[in-house]
């Protein structure tokens, strides 16, 4: 359902200084990683991707894809120009193409239909979408994604469309899950993404995993991209 423009969240001004402090707190914590911080916007409305880039975050996530565009099509030329968009929700079909003209990065892959909407769309653009494969090595049944049998199953046709290229895995940790099932289902994913780069031949350097509550644990077990929304807006 498309959110209307007034409800994004405009309402609540976002200081770029009060971003600016959450994010150097988040970045003294992962300092001795090398980790990519994407800022999620999703519940926000420009204020806070403008608050966002004043305070140097040049990664945004969103997932909502309609509101979404409506949102990066309002966004000065600059931020535009200057920033890199990641597609971090659950993706249909019929909102492939629309979501490849405007975003740089898709995350949550789930299936091999979808991968190959998102090449045609990508080819019909002259472009090559990067793509990350969401994993669901939790078993939620509420939540989209790959078990490792069906991801292993599609990979090799994935793999070989024109119009994307894989960099990766990404998954969602249970809500409230704690400190020992967070480790496992982290390391998880990475040992899953080393034996796809075995067995296939590929390198798929980045693993988009950990959000606000377990960002730590993620990048302890090799996270890359973190997707960070109430950390960094919300004061802390």
């Amino acid at each position: 359902m498309l959110i209307p423009s007034q409800n994004w969240g405009e309402d609540i001004q976002i200081e770029s200084s009060q971003v600016k402090t959450n994010l150097r707190q988040i970045q003294d914590q992962i300092a001795p990683y090398n980790v990519k911080i994407v800022a999620v916007t999703k519940y926000f409305g420009l204020n806070a991707i403008k608050a966002g880039y004043e305070a140097g975050i040049r990664d945004f996530g969103e997932s909502r894809a309609l509101e979404a565009i409506e949102k990066i099509e309002m966004l000065p030329d600059e931020i535009r120009e200057n920033s890199t968009f990641h597609f971090i929700g659950h993706l249909q079909t019929n909102k492939a193409a629309r979501v490849v003209k405007y975003f740089d990065v898709i995350h949550s892959v789930d299936s091999l239909k979808l991968a190959r909407t998102i090449s045609q769309a990508a080819c019909n653009l002259n472009k090559r979408e990067r793509i990350l494969l969401q994993l669901n090595n939790a078993k939620e049944e509420q939540k989209s994604g790959y078990d490792k049998a069906e991801l292993k199953a599609d990979f090799r046709a994935i793999i070989a469309l024109e119009g994307i290229e894989v960099i990766g895995l990404m998954n969602m940790a249970p809500l409230g899950a704690g400190e020992e099932v967070l480790e496992y289902l982290f390391a998880d994913v990475r040992q899953f993404r080393d034996e796809l780069e075995q067995e296939f031949s590929v390198k798929l350097p980045e693993l988009s995993m950990g959000m606000s509550d377990d960002y730590p644990v993620a990048v302890r077990n090799g996270a890359t991209i973190i997707r960070i929304g109430r950390k960094l807006f919300n004061r802390v």
